[in-house]
C-alpha cells in the first residue's frame, strides 16, 4: 500500500514575547489571504484593555520584543544530518490527507499545517495549581536508543531549548469524543496510544468519554468540564461539517503547544486530535486499511508529542509516498528523546 504524505508546513512569520507566564492562544484571526491584520496581532499581544486582576507594567519605549527573539532562525541540522530551517509559531496544527484509487489505498498525504499565531499570556487564574500529579522522577522509562538519526522535533520561535515535550513526571490523560466513530474506532485510539506510549515511555491515562468539541482557541485549563489540572488531551472523531478544515482530503487535524514560566523550560500540558470519521470509514473497508487507518492517528500523536515530518521515506513521520504504517527506526529514536524531556512541578 503506497502511502503519498502531502507538502510540508506553511512558512511561520511569528515572532515570541513573553511574561511571567507564557503561553499561546489557539489560533488567530486573519484574512481569507492568510494574511494577519495588524489589530489581530495587537490583540494578541495584549494591546488592549488587561483582563481584570492582572497588572500590566507601563509600556517601554522600544518595543516589546527582545533582539534575540528577534533573530530569524538559523538554518541548522539535527543529529541526522537534516536540515532544520523551518520554526513554528507557538500554536500549530498538522494535517493529514487521504486519497484513494480504485481497491488500492493510496495515502494519508501527511502535510502541515501552521496557523500564523502570535504567543498569548496565561494569567493565574488560566492555570491549574502546580504539580497536580507531579512525581519525584519519570514515571515510565523510554527503550534504548536505535541508533538512527532521521527524526526531527517541532521548533518553535524564540525558544532557545533543543525540544519541547510533555513533562515525563506526570501521565498524559487524554478524552475521547466518539460521536461519529467508525467501527472499532476505540479499539484504534487504544492502539495507537499504546504504540507513542511504548516508544516514548510517557505514560497516557484514558478518561473515558467527552462531549466536548475540538476548537482552534481551545482552553488549556478547564476546571468546570476536567477539574484543577490541565485539560487533558482532547480526542475527537468529527466530520467536515463540524469542521471545514476537514473538507476534500484532509482526514485529520492535530497539535500542541507549549507553557511555560518565564525564562524556565517550555513544556506541553495538552493537545488536539480531530479525525473524519467519514474519511476514516472508507479508509478502513480496503485492504490493510486498518493499519493505515491507525498509522494516521499515530502519526497525529507524533506530532502532538512533538516530532516534526522527516525526508527519510522509511519513517513514519515522513511527510512524502511511502507504504510506512508502523514507526520507523528514527520515528523511535525521536520518540524515546521526547520521553526524556524534563519534570517541570512548577507547572
Amino acid at each position: 500500500m503506497p502511502y503519498s504524505r502531502g507538502d510540508g508546513p506553511y512558512p511561520p512569520p511569528a515572532e515570541n514575547i513573553s511574561r511571567r507566564i507564557t503561553g499561546t492562544p489557539e489560533g488567530l484571526r486573519s484574512s481569507a489571504s492568510g494574511r494577519i491584520p495588524q489589530w489581530a496581532r495587537d490583540e494578541a499581544l495584549g494591546q488592549g484593555p488587561a483582563p481584570a486582576g492582572w497588572r500590566t507594567p507601563p509600556a517601554p519605549a522600544a518595543s516589546p520584543v527582545s533582539t534575540r527573539t528577534r533573530r530569524r532562525a538559523r538554518r541548522r541540522r539535527n543529529h541526522g544530518g537534516i536540515p532544520r530551517n523551518r520554526r513554528y509559531p507557538l500554536w500549530l496544527t498538522t494535517a493529514v490527507s487521504i486519497t484513494v484509487v480504485g481497491a488500492l489505498l493510496l495515502a494519508p498525504a501527511m502535510g502541515s499545517r501552521v496557523l500564523n499565531a502570535l504567543p498569548g499570556f496565561l494569567a493565574a487564574a488560566e492555570m491549574p495549581p502546580s504539580g497536580v500529579e507531579a512525581a519525584d522522577a519519570p514515571l515510565g522509562t523510554p527503550p534504548a536508543a536505535t541508533g538512527s538519526d532521521q527524526y526531527r522535533f517541532l521548533e518553535f520561535d524564540g525558544l532557545d531549548q533543543p525540544f519541547v515535550a510533555f513533562d515525563p513526571c506526570r501521565p498524559i490523560h487524554y478524552v475521547v469524543r466518539a460521536e461519529g466513530a467508525p467501527a472499532g474506532g476505540a479499539e484504534m485510539i487504544e492502539e495507537a496510544v499504546g504504540i507513542v506510549s511504548a516508544a516514548s515511555g510517557l505514560q497516557f491515562i484514558n478518561d473515558g468519554a467527552t462531549t466536548e468539541a475540538p476548537q482552534s482557541r481551545r482552553p488549556k485549563y478547564q476546571p468546570d468540564r476536567y477539574g484543577e489540572r490541565w485539560a487533558p488531551v482532547l480526542i475527537a472523531w468529527s466530520t467536515p461539517a463540524d469542521n471545514p478544515d476537514l473538507d476534500g482530503d484532509t482526514i485529520g487535524l492535530g497539535g500542541s503547544s507549549p507553557v511555560g514560566l518565564e525564562g524556565e523550560t517550555m513544556v506541553y500540558v495538552t493537545g488536539q486530535v480531530e479525525l473524519d470519521g467519514p474519511q476514516m470509514r472508507e479508509v478502513l473497508q480496503y485492504p490493510g486499511g486498518w493499519e493505515g487507518a491507525r498509522s494516521v492517528v499515530v502519526h497525529e500523536l507524533g506530532h502532538v508529542l512533538g516530532l516534526d515530518h522527516v525526508d527519510d521515506p522509511g519513517q513514519l513521520m515522513y511527510a512524502g509516498g511511502n507504504s510506512q504504517t508502523q514507526l520507523g527506526d528514527g520515528d523511535r529514536a525521536g520518540l524515546a528523546l521526547l520521553g526524556q524531556g524534563e519534570c517541570v512541578p512548577e507547572l
